[in-house]
């Protein structure tokens, strides 16, 4: 039986394109998620390795990194698979692990999708060192200037004023009000 595996990292993500090559590769079922790639809980993959795929059956999936992030993740659910004689395919990626060639084209092309990641990574890295070494910081601005902390905390000393309503005099909440005492 071929099974599909569809997932996408966000809720606001649509799975159709995934859904759609998974039933033009003749997937008798599919299985969809929303989940990041980099989290390892993904309970719909760990479902479907676990209890449904059988020895004979083939994993379908779109693209390599719909099944794992990294290349170790990768290699250790094919060898897992492999072993209880279940095939991966990957549409796009044009491969299929039930032959020898098929399992080294895998292996490069997991490489080289892990290698391109860490550039990605490294490139973001560097960028924020960068923006930070000019001044820049990320993040979103905060709510309370220095001075209107002073006052907040004048405010609640004479007692006069509830927290809830120091925190509306700044148009902020309760909790961002604390926030910025404790800073």
């Amino acid at each position: 039986m071929r099974i599909g595996y569809a997932r996408v990292s966000t809720l606001d993500q649509n799975p159709d394109l995934q859904l759609e090559r998974l039933r033009e590769a003749g997937c008798e079922r599919i299985i969809t998620e929303k989940a990041s790639g980099a989290r390892t809980d993904r309970p719909e993959l760990i479902r479907l390795l676990r209890d449904i795929l059988r020895e004979g059956d083939t994993l379908v999936v779109w693209k390599l990194d719909r099944l794992a992030r990294s290349l170790k993740q990768l290699i250790d659910t094919a060898a897992d698979m492999n072993g209880r004689r279940i095939g991966l395919v990957s549409v796009t990626d044009s491969i299929d692990t039930s032959s020898p060639g098929g399992m080294l084209v895998f292996h490069i092309l997991g490489a080289i999708a892990e290698f391109e990641r860490e550039l990605i990574r490294e490139r973001t890295t560097a960028g924020l060192a960068e923006a930070r070494r000019r001044g820049r910081v990320g993040g979103r601005p905060k709510l309370m200037k220095p001075k209107d902390v002073a006052a907040a905390r004048t405010l609640l000393a004479d007692g006069s004023l509830t927290s809830k309503e120091v925190a509306a005099r700044f148009n902020v909440s309760k909790a961002t009000l604390y926030r910025h005492l404790a800073s």
